[in-house]
């Protein structure tokens, strides 16, 4: 029986690892193909041949991010088959189709227009172009729409019944629009954008600093900072309705995520602390009285659930879910700073003339992928001890297995990832360190950026 756990162990770390490297590149293409639209909509309606040059600039990146994300999640999917049998052959009745409706209706569209797009410009000319343009960013958010309705069915399964051995589909209606859903949906949408805006700001912070009148780099994080100021304040909003979601769907998970052990009316927030599962307390919390109530039920005294209030076998594990919950939040609380700061500077006219915040620009560059790796192991981890919440435990779900055979898979797939996609990240690098087409480096002024500021065009300060 220790084997087999260890198996099991073994397979969940195998899956997330496979996860982790996958699931930064949707998190980036999802972005990234939403702002080609942008760049293509800005060339049509100016005619401004900087837009046409960023999004040259911007495909390549994108083409190469499409397929890394395409092999990554081919060879994690296989995963289902090998390392988690039962949970396919249980499940599949509901996760097949959500997952074949994703390939025939989001995955084809992407792929299909994808040629178009990165090659078609001088062939079927400006309209079927930016059509094809986006038509692959409609195909990105419906791949995110299928998998995160598959994954959120998982965690509150509704309109099923249970066959021989089999979740059987009741309600398609509700099994595609179960209740985590949309707040997931829109959760990890935003996430996407965050994630591309951050990545484009540092690359036009790290162009700027190399040459201040670089206007694509200007562009770039004009754009950026307008997105992360828009859309990060919608982040925490989309978060606390998540949040409340989940407190009423999975209560474990939220007392988890806050380090609660007692149920009491007026929780306080823990800033920081040091959860201990076996002596059932959060040791050295640093707290904020009441205001977890208030955070959690909207009222200084609701009453919100401690672990205590479940069995230990049915808690997870809340060290990891506590710090990497706190990652999460601190990174979004992070963005929304910057970009107050950028319409601060948008507001004097420094913008692109204060290089301690391109530097800024260039460390906040890997935060979005830093927070929705968090965010997704919050997700995860915080579901168990079950892969569909209430109904099958994780441990029913592997292939026995035995552990070598997991353990020597896992590193095969260690060394193999590491390499494989270690060079494919460094030439992305590579990619984004150089100039934007022909434009790039040309002495221009920010005021020709039409469309991207609405204050006065003056010239910045030098």
């Amino acid at each position: 029986m220790e084997q087999f756990f260890d198996a099991v162990l073994l397979a969940r770390i195998q899956f997330a690892f496979t996860v982790a490297f996958h699931i930064i590149f949707p998190a980036f293409t999802i972005g990234l193909a939403s702002y080609l639209v942008v760049l293509e909509a800005q060339w049509l309606r100016t005619n401004d041949d900087d837009y046409l040059q960023l999004y040259k600039y911007w495909s390549k990146i994108f083409a190469l991010s499409f397929g890394m994300g395409v092999v990554s999640g081919l060879v994690m999917s296989y995963q289902f088959g090998t390392n988690w049998g039962p949970f396919s052959d249980k499940t599949g009745p509901i996760l097949g189709p959500l997952l074949g409706y994703e390939v025939l209706s989001a995955f084809f569209l992407e792929a299909g227009f994808l040629g178009v797009m990165l090659f078609g410009l001088n062939r079927v000319g400006k309209g079927l172009h930016f059509f094809a343009t986006c038509m692959v960013a409609i195909g990105t958010l419906m791949s995110a729409f299928w998998i995160l309705s598959a994954n959120s069915w998982m965690h509150t399964p509704v309109g099923y019944e249970i066959g021989v051995d089999q979740f059987l589909p009741v309600s398609w209606w509700e099994i595609v629009f179960n209740p985590s859903f949309p707040y997931r949906l829109a959760h990890m949408v935003l996430a996407a954008y965050l994630t591309t805006a951050f990545v484009v700001g540092a690359v036009g912070a790290y162009h700027l600093l190399r040459n201040r009148n670089d206007r694509p780099a200007q562009i770039m994080i004009s754009m950026a900072m307008w997105m992360a100021l828009l859309v990060a304040p919608l982040q925490l909003v989309a978060g606390d309705l998540h949040g409340l979601n989940t407190l009423e769907h999975q209560p474990a998970k939220v007392a988890a995520m806050e380090g609660h052990w007692e149920t009491k009316k007026g929780q306080p927030f823990i800033l920081f602390g040091l959860p201990d599962d076996e002596a059932e307390t959060t040791r050295y919390a640093v707290e904020i009285p009441k205001l977890g109530s208030l955070i959690l039920t909207h009222r200084w005294d609701g009453e919100v659930k401690g672990l205590k209030d479940w069995p230990k076998e049915e808690r997870p594990p809340s060290a990891l879910v506590f710090w990497t919950f706190r990652i999460m939040v601190g990174l979004g609380l992070l963005m929304i700073a910057v970009g107050l700061a950028s319409a601060y500077l948008r507001w004097t006219e420094r913008l692109y003339d204060t290089p301690l915040f391109h530097r800024t620009l260039i460390a906040m560059g890997p935060t979005g992928f830093v927070a929705v790796l968090a965010g997704w192991i919050t997700t995860e981890v915080g579901r168990q001890p079950y892969v569909v919440y209430g109904l099958m435990r994780t441990s029913e779900a592997a292939s026995p297995i035995a552990a070598p055979a997991v353990a020597g898979s896992l590193a095969l797939f260690a060394v193999i990832y590491f390499i494989v996609f270690g060079a494919g990240i460094y030439y992305l690098l590579q990619l984004m360190t150089k100039p934007v087409g022909e434009s790039g480096g040309q002495d221009r002024t920010p005021q020709r950026a039409a469309g991207i500021t609405p204050l006065p065009a003056l010239q910045p300060e030098r």
